[in-house]
């Protein structure tokens, strides 16, 4: 545990031992916020925290961005990765693991590589959103039911699929986020072809990539496009 306590969930304890616990804590059992010089912390994951720390006048309004600077970089906020972060930013890792735990964009716990919301609210799932779902599930081999509820992921680590609240994208229903990009209109047929690419590393649905559509703006044969990305507040 590199000199640290073991922290235990205390999710199961029962009112009398919660109790007990409490009773037996002293102030130096409390967290301590990890020294820089303690963590080895990756040189680009600490100017990114640092840069959205500097937008802020209080540090901790970077929770969330700098959350996600951990979740990018390790595939879930790992536990070094919150001491990371908590270092950088000079919190206790247990502050910041307690925003990670509260939204369940944030992952506590290993997931697919690849990461598929599908949205399933009422504009996507009026245009079939559910069996969008249920073409990602049956093509990663997801437990659709999982999926449903939370999320699951495929046998090989590849894939994560969820089923998610409205995207802000219902001009494009049926969508879906992979990778934290955002795609649409999908149909149950391109979902093989989507898995299969991203297995293979490339883009997942080019054609219907929503950061490639033009704004209605300009003029003339101006043409704007804009990246609609979740999860991400550049």
């Amino acid at each position: 545990m590199n000199g640290r306590r073991e922290i235990r969930p205390t999710d199961d304890l029962t009112a009398a031992q919660r109790h007990e616990l409490i009773a037996s804590m002293r102030p130096e059992d409390a967290e301590r916020v990890p020294e820089l010089h303690e963590v080895d912390v990756p040189a680009d994951m600490k100017e990114e925290i640092e840069t959205a720390m500097a937008r802020y006048p209080e540090r901790r309004s970077a929770v969330i961005p700098a959350l996600w600077a951990v979740q990018r970089r390790y595939g879930w906020c790992t536990p070094d990765g919150v001491r990371q972060a908590a270092a950088v930013m000079g919190v206790t890792p247990g502050y910041l693991q307690a925003v990670a735990s509260f939204y369940d964009l944030f992952k506590t716990a290993p997931i697919g590589r690849h990461r598929v919301l599908v949205c399933t609210n009422i504009s996507c799932w009026l245009c079939g959103g559910d069996e969008l779902l249920g073409a990602f599930c049956g093509s990663a081999r997801c437990d659709s039911h999982e999926a449903e509820h939370g999320g699951a992921s495929s046998a090989d680590g590849e894939l994560y699929v969820t089923a998610a609240e409205c995207l802000g994208a219902c001009d494009v229903a049926p969508m879906a986020s992979i990778d934290e990009r955002y795609y649409g209109p999908l149909s149950p047929q391109d979902v093989p072809s989507v898995v299969d690419r991203l297995r293979a590393g490339a883009e997942p649905a080019p054609e219907n990539a929503v950061a490639r559509r033009p704004l209605a703006a300009g003029s003339g044969d101006e043409q704007f496009t804009f990246e609609y990305r979740g999860g991400d507040d550049r």
